[in-house]
């Protein structure tokens, strides 16, 4: 009781600002890949013809795409303007760099990209807004709207990243962290406690994410700077979908809900 009336304090600390942090991290690794695209023009449209041997002009095409894509779509959504059509330019963006970067084939970074678009998935729904009934203020008699699926598939979708973290070596640390680490996103995915155990997800993550992603550290002219840069804006990303599980809840389809009508 007395964690969730510490985390009930903080959601009214935060409310103003923390679906606008929540935002700018979910977006932040479509900026970066966009910006990435004007600095390694060549370089992205090499790789793309020589995987694909498509030519120069339509792997030139598909570098445009990707950048103006990205970029727009991050504007739109930081403006505010025409969210829904960002998000579905950048789940566009996202299946097709699935394809043609082989992703389909990984299967952590395809459990990464699906994280990724169930943190686009929270976007959307919370770009629709509360109740858009004709009977405002009426109880839907349990009924349960696009929305609250949109909220459930974007937790279930969001819990793939921390499956990709979890380490299986014999260690007492690594084995208490899965541990915690399962249980954690086992709620999350259901729905129950779900605030707290999102920021508690948060906070390890971002813990995570600084320790093992810390680009900055290496040299920019080495290839691992660029890799550690992708995992850290991709992580960043993901932490801005719990971020707005935390500030705006689970939604309909949840445990925490239906505790209401008990």
């Amino acid at each position: 009781i007395g964690k969730e009336n510490k985390l009930g304090r903080f959601l009214r600390v935060t409310k103003q600002y923390l679906p606008h942090v929540a935002r700018l991290c979910l977006i932040s690794t479509f900026l970066e890949d966009g910006i990435r695209m004007w600095f390694q023009w060549n370089e992205q449209r090499d790789y793309i013809d020589a995987t694909w041997s498509c030519g120069y002009f339509l792997a030139a095409c598909f570098v445009l795409l990707n950048l103006l894509g990205q970029l727009g779509g991050c504007v739109l959504i930081l403006s505010r303007n025409f969210v829904q059509y960002a998000c579905f330019a950048l789940f566009g963006i996202l299946s097709l760099q699935t394809i043609a970067y082989s992703i389909l084939w990984d299967l952590k970074f395809l459990m990464r990209n699906l994280a990724l678009g169930g943190g686009l998935l929270l976007l959307l729904a919370e770009s629709r807004g509360e109740g858009k009934s004709m009977f405002a203020g009426v109880p839907s008699m349990g009924e349960h709207s696009p929305k609250q699926y949109m909220q459930l598939g974007g937790r279930v979708l969001l819990v793939l990243m921390f499956m990709t973290l979890l380490h299986f070596d014999p260690s007492f640390i690594s084995i208490l962290q899965n541990l915690v680490g399962t249980a954690l996103i086992v709620l999350v995915a259901i729905g129950f406690k779900t605030k707290l155990a999102a920021l508690t997800l948060v906070l390890w993550l971002f813990a995570v994410n600084v320790y093992f992603n810390a680009f900055w550290m290496v040299p920019a002219y080495k290839p691992m700077h660029d890799f550690l840069k992708y995992d850290f804006f991709q992580t960043m990303s993901v932490i801005g979908g719990l971020l707005l599980i935390v500030a705006l809840g689970p939604g309909g389809v949840s445990m925490d809900e239906k505790k209401k009508l008990w």
